[in-house]
């Protein structure tokens, strides 16, 4: 059976982070959604870009479970998706379930907003480090990549390939991880 993916994609997200997640996760033959929040329209990026998601996040939560949640980061993105009580909700069952949830850069603390993966080990854009490490609900690591059960975390942009090959690896195994990275000419 494939693998599947949810990425959310709110108005100020990053566009690296989203693209290379989703571009690596589908290299990485998982079936990956876009959903849109609030809806499906066009979504402007921290960028300017304009990207037009799948579907929204109602009609993608339909279509679930998944495999992994991901979050790409962005100020814009990561407040939007800490405000939603639809994220909050599909979070909180993913969570619940033990599937993979991950986030990357300024995400990270839409977890915090909905009260995912206290406990743990994570990491962030060193921006909001402080905002996550208050309450001490985790335990914050400056790696790259931070695994922690079912919570994957990551920095920004520059780390989203290794973020983004982490979930393949993780999903679908370690060789389909490196046989993407070397079609990439990266190493993983």
């Amino acid at each position: 059976m494939s693998k599947k993916a949810c990425v959310l994609l709110a108005p100020g997200a990053e566009e690296m982070e989203f693209v290379i997640s989703v571009d690596v996760l589908r290299r990485g033959d998982v079936n990956v959604i876009v959903a849109g929040i609030p809806n499906s329209s066009t979504i402007k990026c921290s960028r300017q870009v304009n990207i037009v998601p799948d579907c929204s996040l109602a009609d993608a939560t339909s279509k679930g479970p998944y495999d992994v949640i991901v979050l790409p980061g962005g100020l814009g993105g990561a407040q939007a998706l800490s405000k939603s009580e639809e994220v909050g909700k599909l979070l909180k069952e993913q969570d619940s379930a033990g599937r993979l949830i991950a986030a990357i850069c300024a995400a990270p603390t839409a977890l915090k907003a909905h009260g995912i993966g206290f406990g743990k080990n994570i990491t962030s854009y060193p921006s909001v480090e402080l905002q996550l490490t208050e309450g001490k609900n985790y335990t914050y690591k400056h790696d790259k990549v931070v695994v922690d059960g079912n919570i994957v975390t990551s920095q920004g942009p520059a780390t989203a390939f290794d973020f983004a090959l982490k979930l393949v690896d993780i999903l679908q195994g370690n060789k389909k991880a490196c046989d993407v990275a070397k079609a990439m000419l990266m190493t993983y």
